[in-house]
């Protein structure tokens, strides 16, 4: 089995990079208290009842039922960043996207690996659920991965203290450098996945080899608003689920031939 590539000196932890880098995040949303989302994803239907704030009952056709945590997000008209945590499964959080309009849900379940089953790829692994919502029928663009960014470079201030560039360098990679906070200097080059959700709305995930963590992003270029997560574990060792969101801006755009154009 390949041996994981441990931190250079000096290497920040996933709770020592994180604090205060939801000070630019949108703020909850109470819109969808007392209602019911019926989700259709693939081989699994999923009922979120949002009871209160913060609180969900859910019913899980691979999981069961149970009362979580929550948060929803309104990151563009209609459309919910939803984000779930189970305290019967600590090592899973599941983040929903979803139009109430159109109808159309992208579900992103995030499950935090123990070092010997991960290997020498990131700790934290993702799959991606295309589905729809029930009640009418589904219209509009169908959420669906993207080669959109790919060649695009953004910078990300989370706060005053946390100011990234990211480039998207290919359908499965992406580079960070930090530009302020106390990760300047630092920059990787991490597994990526990319969804278009509608226009001008992508869903950009990372998972990194150097720490265990990875995100769930809302990309909306029409507002240059960023609103995500992050899940991983703590340098204790702890699981940790922390928000995240960023104004954001557009640097400037590589265009490939597609003679060699990225993968």
């Amino acid at each position: 089995m390949s041996t994981p590539t441990l931190p250079p000196a000096g290497w920040k932890t996933y709770d020592e990079f994180a604090a205060g880098i939801a000070t630019n995040r949108l703020p909850p949303s109470e819109a969808l208290l007392g209602q019911t989302l019926q989700l259709a994803l693939p081989a699994r239907t999923l009922t979120l009842r949002f009871e209160r704030p913060n609180e969900l009952a859910w019913q899980d056709s691979a999981h069961g039922e149970g009362h979580d945590w929550c948060e929803t997000i309104e990151v563009a008209p209609d459309t919910y960043f939803i984000d779930i945590t189970f305290k019967a499964r600590p090592l899973v959080a599941l983040t929903v996207i979803a139009n109430t309009r159109t109808r159309r849900v992208l579900a992103i379940e995030s499950r935090v690996r123990s070092a010997e089953e991960a290997g020498a790829e990131p700790r934290v692994a993702q799959d991606f659920l295309i589905g729809t919502l029930g009640g009418g029928s589904a219209s509009g663009l169908v959420p669906h991965e993207s080669r959109d960014l790919i060649g695009l470079r953004t910078w990300q201030t989370y706060s005053p203290n946390h100011t990234y560039e990211h480039t998207y360098l290919s359908s499965q990679r992406y580079c960070w450098q930090c530009l302020v906070g106390v990760q300047r200097g630092h920059g990787d080059v991490d597994m990526a996945t990319y969804y278009q959700f509608d226009e001008q709305q992508y869903i950009f995930t990372f998972r990194e080899f150097l720490i265990p963590v990875a995100s769930v992003f809302f990309f909306n270029f029409a507002s240059k608003r960023s609103t995500g997560k992050f899940l991983g574990l703590t340098g204790d060792g702890e699981i940790a689920n922390n928000p995240a969101g960023a104004f954001m801006e557009v640097a400037s755009t590589t265009v490939y031939p597609a003679s060699h154009s990225p993968i």
